[in-house]
């Protein structure tokens, strides 16, 4: 299964986006150590963030992703950053058995309630647990970038990979969404442990 980019649904990234830019939101977050957070997982019941990346770990942030049928926010594609969550969680379920060759578990992790990602991992066939952090407990954690649109607190789009529980790389902004996919895959192979 691939995601089209440019086809029709929830797939599809409209041209002119608004490419967001690296405020310095996520410069401190190299070498910071992932908390102990249990967070309920679409591969059932929670998994602990700090145990998932005791080894190794690529997770994406990511906004929220669409429902089909539900129209998006008002401006939503005038966000610089906004669109293209379920285009992002596709490139990683198309890379997943790469990023788990290179030795890495994978997740991803957005502030929807855990039937919204329960519904995107049926919806799209993702093998890698969504985690739901409607609470921002991970935002404070580690100080993540968000923003507020259409009356909610969202997470900006970045993506972490850590080694032995620490942050030792991170891609933000993020634009195309779903190119954190292969710069992951890429750094990964580059850094192998």
């Amino acid at each position: 299964m691939l995601c089209v980019e440019n086809g029709p649904g929830l797939h599809a990234l409209p041209p002119n986006l608004p490419e967001p830019e690296d405020d310095g939101a996520a410069d401190h977050l190299p070498g910071t150590t992932i908390p102990v957070l249990p967070l309920a997982a679409t591969t059932g019941g929670e998994l602990d963030l700090g145990e998932l990346a005791a080894d190794a770990l690529v997770l994406f942030v990511y906004v929220r992703a669409g429902k089909p049928g539900e129209p998006l926010p008002a401006g939503w594609d005038d966000i610089p950053g906004a669109r293209g969550c379920t285009a992002q969680t596709c490139a990683f379920r198309d890379r997943h058995a790469e990023i788990e060759a290179l030795g890495a578990r994978l997740a991803g992790l957005s502030a929807q309630p855990a039937p919204e990602q329960d519904e995107l991992a049926r919806r799209e066939g993702i093998p890698y647990p969504l985690l739901s952090d409607p609470g921002f407990r991970l935002a404070e954690a580690l100080r993540l970038p968000t923003f507020e649109a259409a009356g909610k607190r969202l997470y900006r789009r970045l993506t972490l990979i850590a080694r032995a529980g620490r942050i030792e790389y991170v891609i933000y902004p993020v634009f195309p969404p779903g190119s954190d996919a292969e710069n992951a895959g890429a750094w990964l192979r580059q850094h192998p442990t």
